[in-house]
């Protein structure tokens, strides 16, 4: 990813423009780009560079570059919040993109209501983001619940009814966990146990024995990053041998690489098509231009950049020229029925939730998710 970075209040302030010191379209974004998430969220914004950085090669919008200016909050929702006042009170954007986290990303809301700025493909499936509507958020990806409904409905399929949960004591954690209940009376079974863990410091000395004995057939893993990969390789250590499962938040070959030997096996959700399906006109086309740029193959999270950054642009393209907030919200709005490569995306006053797409991973000996 081509950033500069400038060191001030927050930690890091990245521009995902090459060589562009003034640019007419300023696009904000918080992010974790340090903390648990940093993994993901490097991916993520290296696949939102690549295309966003190939629109600017080509002349920007109407003849006006874009610049995503990205703050670091830590995976701290307190930090996002003050990073998204700064990045609308005193940088100017015009809208924000691809937040990470579901407290950090609610507890934003009101922030956009008061300025009217729109904030595209956020990083989280909570139905709250979906459902009811919030004016001023895009959703990209599908939501968590549906995620872990299919999971548990596949097991299921497979004679797995033996399965507890494991979820990080937060609105993402709770939002899981109900379409974890959602799934289990789907299928008319009722949940081994229920876990969970602290968010900002989690500890899994006292639950992976209890998990243990219940010697459950799956687990589903509901958290992030390294806390995911901490209390798996807990489960694992305390003598757990049944399936894991864990959401698309944790897509990507950082975390693969942070599982290390424990990564094998593991099952993944995953809201955008393979990152090797050449069916989709969408991926070809985020494969050719990492190619060209020489960054070896495309993970989960980059897919997600990538597409939520055309979202974006689109939604700028739709903004006319000089597009600001008001702009920006009504361009994204005005989307229907688009093609953006295989992925049909529709919003409207009434529905902001974006793609249905959802799927199951499981990452191989080679490291690799395959479907």
């Amino acid at each position: 990813m081509h950033a500069i970075f400038k060191l001030g209040r927050v930690a890091a302030i990245a521009s995902l423009v090459l060589g562009v010191a003034h640019a007419q379209i300023l696009i904000g974004q918080t992010v974790g780009i340090t903390g648990s998430a940093a993994a993901t969220v490097a991916e993520s914004m290296q696949g939102a560079a690549l295309y966003i950085d190939h629109v600017n090669a080509r002349g920007g919008v109407g003849g006006q570059k874009i610049e995503v200016v990205s703050l670091d909050d830590k995976f701290d929702p307190k930090l996002t919040l003050e990073n998204t006042v700064t990045l609308i009170e005193q940088k100017g954007v015009i809208g924000l993109f691809m937040t990470r986290g579901t407290p950090h990303t609610q507890g934003i809301m009101p922030v956009l209501d008061q300025h009217g700025v729109a904030l595209v493909g956020p990083s989280t499936g909570a139905i709250a983001l979906h459902q009811p509507v919030s004016k001023y958020i895009f959703n990209v990806r599908a939501p968590y619940q549906r995620e872990v409904e299919k999971a548990i409905t596949h097991l299921n399929t497979l004679g797995v009814k033996q399965i507890g949960v494991v979820h990080v004591d937060d609105t993402f954690g709770a939002d899981g966990l109900a379409g974890a209940q959602a799934g289990f009376k789907a299928n008319g079974i009722e949940a081994l146990f229920v876990e969970k863990f602290d968010r900002a410091k989690p500890d899994y000395s006292a639950i992976a024995p209890r998990v243990a004995q219940k010697q459950p057939q799956a687990v589903i893993f509901i958290g992030t990053g390294a806390a995911v990969v901490d209390g798996i390789k807990a489960l694992r250590a305390a003598g757990v041998t049944g399936q894991i499962v864990t959401l698309s938040n944790n897509a990507s070959g950082g975390f693969v690489k942070a599982l290390g030997s424990q990564a094998r096996g593991v099952v993944v959700t995953q809201v955008f098509p393979s990152e090797r399906s050449l069916n989709y006109p969408v991926i070809k086309e985020a494969m050719d231009l990492a190619r060209a740029r020489s960054l070896g193959d495309l993970t989960p999270a980059m897919v997600e950049g990538f597409v939520s950054a055309k979202v974006l642009v689109e939604g700028i393209r739709r903004a006319g020229p000089r597009p600001d907030r008001g702009k920006l919200h009504a361009g994204l709005e005005s989307i229907r029925k688009w093609d953006l490569g295989g992925l049909e995306l529709s919003y409207s006053a009434t529905d902001h939730s974006g793609l249905d797409f959802s799927d199951l991973s499981i990452i191989g000996s080679d490291g690799r998710f395959k479907r």
